[in-house]
Parts: structure tokens; C-alpha cells; sequence
């Protein structure tokens, strides 16, 4: 199996191996990071989940893979497919078995299945669904056979990757799309210079003043977000109403809006 290196987390700069490496430790899996060791395994066919790196022609040549895109392709090729429909406020998304080419998920597909996206669901909850409708749909091909893939149509969108710029909540837009900046994870607003995570909210017809609270609920530029669990900096997650007890001085008001 390979999966990519470990990566450094946290302050203290420690590495730990990915998700996959976990398993595959579990498993009695062997794993390695050089994919150039899978064409020397005597498999017949790879299979490429979420691998995010460009696998070169020579490597293609030796192993034919498949890949599990966790969209409807051409809409979404590259590295966020799940969290970039959210934000675009897709109804549907989908999985898509195709082939691995050098292009960026350009191959054609194979099989294809569409899924509808909750109104509130998070990134997190439909990955998992998306992951095991894809292994369905995997062993369904390898069941009855590939068959021939078709090319992709349609007009094609970009997947980029989220960068932490991405989920920083801006209350000046509408509620509607805070809500699934929230939906993703880690979102995150400032209050007196310090980060504060949004971790679930709800959107609301009725807000205020972009930015200011009102009880649970806070302004936005149509509508309003009420925030149902937020953590500040080096703290547990904690209701609204929580973290404004905590945060307000002795005696004074407590904070009034968000963003600053």
C-alpha cells in the first residue's frame, strides 16, 4: 500500500503517519511512500483514493490504476472536490470510477453514481458516504468487469485545495454561505485579535448588524448564523452563551462583535 509521508502536527513539531498508515498498521499491511515500489508488487491493477499528487506516465505504464473521485466529473476535478461543492451550494455531487491519466483527473469514467448533499451536512459526513458508495461501486467494476470508459462531458471546474483563508467567516456575507464555510470545519472568526472556531451553526432569516451578536445569533450581510458551538483559542469547545460569560471583564459588557 501507499499513502504519502507522515506530516509534523502540532507545536511540538512531532510527525504521525497518516489515516491510511494507521489502518494499514491494523491490517498487517505493509505500507511504503515511493509508489514506484507498487509497480514491483506483481499487482495487475492499483487503486488510487485521494492520493493528491500527479503519478507519471512511466509509473502508469508499468501498473494501470483507477481512481475513486469523489465527484461528478468534469465538475470538480483536483484536491477538494467535497468541500468545494459545499461551498458552491450544490444539491448533488457524486463518485466516479475512472482512469488514472497523467492529466489532473481527466481520465475516463467508467462508472458513476450521483448523490444528493444534506442541507446541512457536514464535509466530513458526506466523505464517509462518498467512501463507501466508492468501494460499491469498485467492487461492483471488478464483479461484472470495466467495461469501456466514456470520455467526460461538460464544463470542467477546479477543486482547489482549502487554504485557512478559505474558512475564515466573513459576516459580511449572507448567512447562507457562512453556514457552509461552518459545514466544512474549522471555520473560524476573531474576537479582540484572537481566533475563534466556529465548530456548528444554523442559518437564520432574521440577523442583525453584520458581526454583532445578538443572544446566540450573529449578523451577517442577509440573514444571520447562530452559532451552536464555538472554541477559542486553547479551550473546549463550548456554547456561545458559554464563551461570552468567559470572555466578558468584570463588571463591563461583554463582546459585541465579531471580527475584530
Amino acid at each position: 500500500m501507499v499513502t504519502r509521508p507522515d506530516k509534523r502536527r502540532g507545536r511540538g513539531g512531532a510527525s504521525s503517519p497518516t489515516a491510511v498508515a494507521d489502518a494499514a498498521a491494523e491490517l498487517g499491511i505493509a505500507v511504503t511512500h515511493d509508489i514506484a515500489e507498487a509497480t514491483r508488487a506483481g499487482a495487475e491493477l492499483g487503486i488510487v483514493v485521494a492520493y493528491g499528487r500527479i503519478i507519471k506516465p512511466d509509473i502508469l505504464a508499468a501498473l494501470p490504476m483507477l481512481n475513486i473521485h469523489f465527484s461528478l466529473l468534469p465538475r470538480w476535478r483536483g484536491a477538494a472536490p467535497v468541500e468545494r461543492a459545499i461551498l458552491a451550494g450544490d444539491a448533488v455531487t457524486g463518485v466516479c470510477l475512472m482512469d488514472v491519466e497523467e492529466g489532473l483527473d481527466t481520465g475516463g469514467v467508467y462508472r458513476r453514481r450521483e448523490v444528493q448533499i444534506g442541507p446541512s451536512e457536514t464535509a466530513g459526513a458526506l466523505t464517509a458516504r462518498l467512501g463507501q458508495i466508492g468501494a460499491e461501486l469498485l467492487v461492483e467494476a471488478l464483479d461484472q468487469g470495466l467495461g469501456r470508459p466514456e470520455p467526460q462531458i461538460g464544463e470542467v471546474t477546479y477543486a482547489a485545495k482549502i487554504e485557512p483563508g478559505d474558512l475564515r467567516l466573513d459576516w459580511d456575507r449572507p448567512a447562507v454561505e457562512l453556514h457552509r464555510i461552518v459545514r466544512l470545519g474549522r471555520a473560524w472568526t476573531t474576537w479582540n485579535g484572537h481566533r475563534l472556531l466556529v465548530l456548528e451553526a444554523a442559518p437564520e432569516d432574521d440577523g442583525g448588524e453584520p458581526g454583532h451578536i445578538y443572544g446566540d445569533v450573529v449578523g451577517a450581510g442577509e440573514g444571520g448564523l447562530r452559532l451552536l458551538r464555538v472554541q477559542p483559542e486553547g479551550r473546549r469547545p463550548m456554547t456561545l452563551a458559554d464563551w461570552r460569560r468567559g470572555v466578558t471583564a468584570p463588571g463591563g459588557p461583554g463582546p459585541v462583535r465579531l471580527g475584530s
